[in-house]
């Protein structure tokens, strides 16, 4: 199963006001693991003056940095192939969809030659997975941020200090991999239907082992169990004596 964990940085938060998307990563999962296959870039958003204090303070990214980043013309049919038929991955896809979709839709007036070639005009929410909505459900009135689910999963954030598509999107992989079971959620490598609070902790809780035939109590030598306790004695903690 093939999927695709994507991210976007703005210069603002509404597309009909004219803010414009200024960075693209997404990294690759196959059965949820990444693969090391990602897509990533920085866009000219094309704006009049600076970019805003908010966004700046968010991502970091100035217009004179971007003033020599391709346009989103430019890059656009490599997204798409990029994508290509996978489920999309995002928190909070509301955002980031509307954003490209409206990127796309600009490209009906502004260059209608790569809009014609693309195979699909528009992301359709039924491609997508929301990892937002997953949490919300999964921990109904708690903070789940991207930063507040990295620290509930012991999950390194590897930023340093400002945003990023690219690395958002390979922090975001991990946390996915946390919302849908875990490392090894019971060992069960595939299952189907929705999230719940209930199957998150039937895939994440640690089952018992249980030995079908117990051992003999005498099936070490006194010699054994010494040359143990001698070896085991190295260690500074341990968990046996």
């Amino acid at each position: 199963m093939r999927e695709v964990v994507l991210d976007t940085e703005t210069t603002g938060l509404n597309p009909e006001k004219g803010d414009r998307v200024v960075e693209i990563g997404a990294v690759e999962l196959i059965n949820h693991i990444p693969t090391g296959n990602t897509f990533h870039t920085y866009l000219n958003p094309m704006i009049k003056g600076e970019m805003s204090d908010e966004s700046f303070k968010v991502h970091g990214l100035s217009v004179d940095f971007l003033s020599n980043k391709p346009l989103f013309s430019e890059i656009v049919e490599s997204l798409v192939n990029f994508v290509g038929k996978a489920k999309l991955i995002i928190h909070n896809a509301k955002f980031d969809i509307g954003f490209i979709n409206y990127e796309i839709q600009r490209l009906e007036n502004s260059n209608k030659k790569v809009y014609e070639k693309l195979p699909y005009k528009e992301i359709k929410t039924e491609k997508v997975i929301d990892t937002l909505e997953i949490a919300k459900k999964l921990y109904p009135g708690k903070s789940v941020s991207l930063d507040s689910l990295c620290i509930k999963f012991g999950i390194n954030n590897k930023r340093k200090g400002k945003h990023g598509a690219l690395i958002d999107s390979e922090i975001l992989s991990e946390v996915y991999l946390e919302l849908t079971g875990g490392k090894q959620p019971g060992f069960q490598f595939s299952r189907t239907g929705p999230v719940t609070e209930d199957s998150h902790k039937k895939y994440t809780q640690k089952n018992t082992f249980i030995r079908k035939n117990s051992l003999p109590k005498d099936r070490l030598s006194k010699k054994e169990i010494a040359l143990h306790r001698e070896f085991i004695s190295e260690f500074e903690k341990n968990f046996w004596y």
